[in-house]
Parts: structure tokens; sequence; C-alpha cells
């Protein structure tokens, strides 16, 4: 069964963001496509096409651009070589780079694996460096009641990823393990008493690393301008049919440069990160761009959050090409988040509640979007890069070369 549904009131910029929230209207869907102005839906909705229809026009309804605008604004563009056009997945899949578990669950092995190292050490040493970061280490799940106080739940409620266990009732466990050895194994299709077997969950899987440096910092009340601290985590995100998409990954590794402190602080740092990105795209020879940008809320409040994330201009993302999709990814955000987690989680600079930001860098991004634009040949690849990636692998004392 199949929809088309009219994308026409809607500004061009905002149509892939309605895409994306459609994912989530029906777990029936089977496949989203954008062709022009319209929006195609392959379902097997037993409802037929009406509720998919009045569902994806709600969301319209709230992408649409209203009264308030939505600013546009390219910080900086750097033009690269790109010389590679080919399908990099389908690539790096049969020389069997990478494995795909399932859309958006990959295994990386040579020379993904090590490529991702490299970028992890160059953010640190060479960004988060140049603000004396110091280095934290972080769980890679999170309280329910500190994911309350970052307002995840109702911004971003789509992608949550609950923990959950069985229940600490001797019956329960055993009736379970029986349950599943009768059944010949894990059956995905069988059906679970979610209510007899576990108990509400106390934990989700951490959606970003920076949430767990205000969790620490709780009831603090900082000294000086405030504090710059890095980590590297596990992040985990719920897409649905979009881990499909290039670069969109269920379970993917962060590292973030966090400050907090005085607002001046945080926005002079922040201004300073958006230049040293500069500098590395340059040296690097990415195409790319760096421009503002709004987190996909999915509230009915969208309108006035994201566009007054833009107009504020709160998010920056560096975006890389993807040549052979021609397309861009987000690969790193700079973001600033005034007061709210300083607020929340009662941080303090002197009487005042801290002002918090941020900058992100999705790693596994990072290494696809190279990948995409130089290929699987390090020959190809950018001469200053090559020379900086090379000096790595020897000080860290490789197994060969993984290219």
């Amino acid at each position: 069964m199949e929809c088309v549904i009219s994308l026409e009131r809607l500004d061009p910029g905002q149509r892939g963001q309605v895409k994306y929230a459609s994912a989530f209207v029906d777990e029936h869907i089977e496949e989203i496509r954008l062709e022009g102005n319209a929006l195609r839906i392959v379902h097997h909705s037993p409802e037929g096409n009406d509720k998919i229809v009045e569902r994806v026009e709600r969301l319209i309804d709230r992408f649409s651009k209203g009264d308030f605008g939505f600013k546009e604004h390219v910080l900086f563009a750097n033009e690269g070589p790109k010389p590679y056009k080919g399908d990099i997945i389908a690539e790096l899949t049969r020389a069997k780079a990478i494995k795909t578990l399932e859309p958006g669950l990959f295994i990386f092995r040579e020379p993904v694996s090590s490529l991702l190292r490299f970028l992890d050490d160059t953010f640190v040493n060479r960004i988060a460096a140049a603000f004396g970061a110091k280095e934290e280490t972080y769980p890679a799940v999170i309280h329910l009641t500190s994911l309350d106080k970052t307002n995840h739940f109702t911004s971003f409620p789509e992608h949550i990823h609950f923990l959950a266990h069985l229940r600490d009732d001797l019956d329960v466990i055993e009736s379970f393990a029986d349950a599943i050895r009768e059944a010949g194994g894990w059956k995905p299709d069988a059906p679970l008493d979610l209510n007899r077997n576990m108990p509400k969950p106390r934990f989700a899987m951490n959606p970003s690393a920076c949430y767990h440096c205000y969790e620490g910092l709780q009831g603090e009340t900082l000294e000086g301008d405030g504090i710059v601290v890095t980590a590297v985590a596990k992040c985990h995100r719920y897409e649905s049919k979009n881990h499909a998409d290039f670069g969109r990954l269920l379970d993917f590794s962060m590292r973030e440069i966090i400050f907090v402190g005085k607002p001046e602080f945080v926005r002079d740092n922040r201004l300073k990160a958006v230049e040293l990105l500069k500098r590395l795209a340059v040296e690097w020879e990415l195409d790319c761009t760096i421009e503002n940008a709004n987190d996909p809320f999915f509230t009915n409040d969208f309108q006035v959050k994201a566009s007054f994330q833009r107009s504020q201009e709160m998010k920056y993302e560096m975006r890389l090409t993807i040549p052979y999709l021609g397309k861009s990814i987000a690969c790193s955000s700079v973001n600033f988040h005034s007061t709210a987690f300083g607020s929340a989680f009662g941080i303090k600079t002197g009487k005042r509640p801290a002002t918090t930001g941020c900058v992100g860098f999705g790693l596994e991004r990072w290494a696809l979007a190279l990948f995409a634009q130089f290929g699987p040949d390090l020959a190809n690849w950018p001469a200053a890069f090559t020379e900086q990636y090379r000096d790595w692998l020897a000080k860290t004392k490789s197994a060969g070369d993984p290219f």
C-alpha cells in the first residue's frame, strides 16, 4: 500500500525534517521517499492510508514555517577535491571493512577502526587540548531522573532506548527461561508480557555524552570563569526507518568538549571551537560547510523552539559532503545552551545558574564521510592528512598500514 502527501506548504529546508519525523507516525511503515514536493510512504497499515495521511498532515502543521521565520546562515564553506564518487558503503562492505548487522548497526574493521581512533586522538590533541580540557569517563547508561532534567522526554521522546531487566522474582526468572527454552530460543515475534516480566525502567541508554557532565556537577558552585571537560562515550538513539540513511547509526561514538561557566566564557570558547574546525577543514581539504541549524524537536512547539534556536544561532553544524549521494551530513555540532542545564542541575557560577555549551564529533560519521570523499585508497587522500595519519600510526605502533 502507498500514499503520496504534498509538502508544498513547507520550505524546502523543512521537507527533510518532515520526512525524518514521518518514520515515527506508524509502526507499519516500510519505506519513506522524498520525491520533489511530495512524500511517498509505503506501508502495510491495517487502517489504510487515511490514518497515516492524517498523522503526517499533523507533522506538516507542526513543522510549517508559520510566522516565526527560519533563519539560514552559512558561516563557512570549504570546497574540497572529492576525488571519489563511488558508493563507499558498498565498497567498504565488499572489502569486509564494515559489517552491517542491521540498518544503523555496524561492526567496523580495519581500516575504518584505525581511522576512528586517529580521529578521536586528533580531536583531543588538536581541539580539546586548545582549551586545556580535562578528560572524564562516563557510563553508557543514564538515570531517567537525570534525563528528565534535560527535557529529553518532551523534546526527543522518539529517540529513547529504555534499559530493562527481569524482575527480581525467582518465579518470573525461571518461567521466562523455561519459555525461551521451550520455544527453541528467542523468537522476536513471540509475545512478551512486559508488565509481568519487567519492572518500570530506571535507566536509559545515554543519548548524549554531555548529559553526564551536568549530572556530575549537580549542586556545585564553580570557581573562576568556568571549566572545560572532554569525554568520548557510546551514545544510542532510536531513529526508526531513518537508520537506513547514510551515517545514521543506532549506536555511535561521540567525542564532546563541554564548557560550563560564565556566559562570556562559554560564548568565547564556542567561537574559538568554530575557528579550530575551520582550520582543520582547510588543512584536510574537506568539502564542507558550517551552518546554522536546529535540533529535531519532536514536539507540538517545534516552530517556536527551532526558530528560536536558529534566530539566536545556538546551534552550528559542520556538514561534510557525501559525493555519491549528492548531499551532506552533520558530523560535528557546536552548541550554546544558555542556562538551561545549569538551572536544571543546580550548577552555579557565583549566585547565578551556569551557562553551558558543547562541541560534538560523531566519530563514525567523520570516518564514513572522509572515506566517501577520498575513497578506500590512502594515495588519493590529501597530503596533510596522510602525513598526520602515518605519523600517528608510527607513534601508536599499529601493526602495519591498515589501508
